[in-house]
């Protein structure tokens, strides 16, 4: 939902201004859009455009090395013919103005009629529609123009930016839309400013395949896909496009419709490049990110440019524009590292000879963090929940990068190591992966109770296991800095050690003495509901805690659960 705005009505011209204020260095306003400041030498004027609500198209990509003006229509509403005339006669530098858009009627017509008042005036004025979205049409001439917009414009502007004709830049500009295809997906629909319902909508848990950037109808709804699925179909319905002949390099663009994070698309891209990767593509210069959206619109789309001779250096050539910048230079100057270079590989750590009942320990140890995994596995989104009440929510994926890493590196090991070394490896994988302040005090807690309980050992005696719990209390204790009573993990863990202690001083078995003091690390846990933080992240939400336990009190109350049913089952 768009939500910043003064009039709903006057969004368009009231964002415009502030783009307008903000560039002042590089652009000038003129009726109907912006023009950029002019170089030393004159070139043929790129004028591109259509409604606001895509940003950065069009005039984010104003400027050198890219379009030379932009008109801007109301959202999603084509400029007039009057606005285009206007922005296309203050950016013509007398040799000629090439207005470039996509394929909709609105704009076909305003910017056709602009054209012809220009040529009225003695100004050669051209016209390069773009045609890239491969769903909306069978053949190229129907075809809408959505994010490749983007290739042909830069080509066009490069070629401008070199100097050459008003013939040629029509050319390349030509020739750049019949070697564009793009395949878009709608996840969510976009709301206009003052608005509370979305322009269109996407069923539940699917995504609109092929759907225009302004709700126009795709080819069909699919349910929604992991994304190495999506990957799959992007690439695999753009291939399938392809112009007759293609060469193998491609120029490709990710982008973003608006909502969709930046993270996904890079996680997406990994996936995409292996696909194109797979199909013999060579990938040049890729773009990720947002270059054509729409307003809050969640979705993505992949266009791939394929690229000869002429249209590859233009790709690559530098551009310099409020949303987009390109420079061969900088990156000309780097240089990979040298083997000599690189930072060395962690040095592989040996095991320590390990003492029979070291051995024992082991296979307890590996057993009890594959019951605590599943166990945090199918906790992780209760986790989450409880965390988000007063913090960030993180904290069920937190444990479950930790324990997993953890399972991972041990599994890794040999089965001559010992039990104490297995959990310092465990302790250092868990740290690694899970970052933040849980997994520094979970792989630090682990790595001192494997110290403590070694691997020379002829014995591993229930007094001095429950020695290890009281280390690894102890190193939470200190290096979080938390006390009882702070409504934190301690909360379960200090009355579970002390508990462990008495049990195991009375006499009583390891494994029944560790059974009974979860019991009570799991009541003690559930009890934080009525604890106020004191320390960490959560203590300035602390009246919003109230009534909610701990997440890691929680969950450390059921990680001393499944290691109990653990030694339960080995004893």
């Amino acid at each position: 939902m768009t939500r910043i705005f003064d009039d709903p009505a006057e969004f368009a011209d009231d964002q415009l201004a502030g783009f307008l204020d903000l560039y002042a260095d590089r652009v000038r306003g003129v009726h109907g859009g912006v023009v950029a400041h002019r170089g030393d030498q004159p070139q043929v004027a790129v004028v591109i455009g259509g409604g606001s609500g895509h940003y950065p198209a069009f005039c984010g990509t104003v400027g050198p090395g890219l379009a030379h003006g932009a008109v801007v229509g109301n959202i999603f509403t084509s400029p007039s013919a009057a606005q285009a005339y206007s922005v296309g006669k203050a950016a013509d530098q007398g040799r000629g103005v090439i207005f470039s858009f996509g394929n909709y009627a609105g704009d076909v017509m305003n910017f056709g009629i602009a054209a012809e008042r220009l040529r009225a005036e003695g100004i050669d004025a051209r016209i390069v529609i773009v045609t890239d979205d491969v769903a909306s049409a069978d053949t190229e001439e129907k075809r809408r123009g959505i994010a490749g917009d983007f290739t042909v414009f830069k080509v066009m502007g490069a070629a401008a930016a070199q100097g050459l004709g008003i013939d040629e830049v029509e050319r390349l500009g030509r020739a750049a839309n019949a070697a564009t295809r793009t395949l878009g997906v709608a996840f969510s629909g976009c709301t206009m400013p003052g608005e509370d319902e979305p322009l269109f909508t996407v069923p539940e848990g699917h995504l609109g395949l092929g759907l225009g950037i302004h709700g126009e109808p795709g080819i069909r709804d699919v349910p929604m896909l992991p994304a190495r699925e999506l990957a799959d179909l992007l690439v695999a319905e753009v291939l399938k496009n392809a112009p007759a002949g293609a060469p193998h390099r491609v120029g490709t663009i990710l982008n973003g419709l608006g909502t969709t994070k930046y993270e996904e698309l890079f996680l997406l891209w990994g996936h995409v490049s292996a696909r194109l990767r797979d199909a013999g593509c060579e990938i040049v210069d890729p773009e990720v990110g947002e270059l054509v959206t729409s307003l809050d619109m969640g979705g993505c789309s992949l266009t791939l440019m394929w690229l000869d001779d002429e249209l590859e250096p233009l790709w690559r050539a530098d551009a310099y524009t409020p949303a987009y910048r390109k420079a061969a230079a900088p990156l000309a100057a780097l240089r990979a590292p040298g083997a000599d270079e690189l930072a060395e590989d962690a040095a592989v750590v040996t095991a320590p000879e390990a003492s029979e009942a070291a051995r024992g320990l082991a296979a307890t140890v590996r057993a009890a963090l594959v019951a605590v995994e599943d166990t945090i596995r199918e906790h992780e989104h209760e986790l989450g929940r409880i965390d988000a009440v007063a913090g960030d929510g993180d904290h069920g994926r937190g444990m479950l990068k930790g324990i997993t890493a953890a399972t991972a590196r041990v599994a890794g090991a040999g089965e001559e190591v010992g039990g104490g070394w297995l959990l310092q490896q465990a302790g250092q994988a868990w740290a690694e992966r899970a970052g933040g302040t849980s997994g520094v005090l979970w792989g630090a807690a682990l790595e001192a109770l494997g110290r403590r309980l070694g691997d020379t050992a002829q014995t591993y005696p229930a007094a001095e296991v429950a020695a290890g719990v009281r280390e690894f209390a102890t190193t939470i204790q200190q290096l979080g800095g938390a006390a009882l009573g702070d409504k934190t993990l301690l909360d379960a863990l200090l009355p579970f050690a002390e508990e462990l202690e008495r049990r195991v001083g009375g006499g009583e078995g390891l494994a029944p003495a560790w059974v009974a003091a979860a019991e009570v690390a799991t009541a003690r846990a559930r009890q934080t509901a009525e604890l106020r933080p004191r320390i960490g992240r959560a203590r300035p939400l602390a009246d919003k805690s109230v009534g909610t336990p701990d997440a890691g009190a929680i969950s450390m109350g059921l990680v001393v659960t499944a290691v109990g049913s653990v030694l339960e089952e080995s004893k």
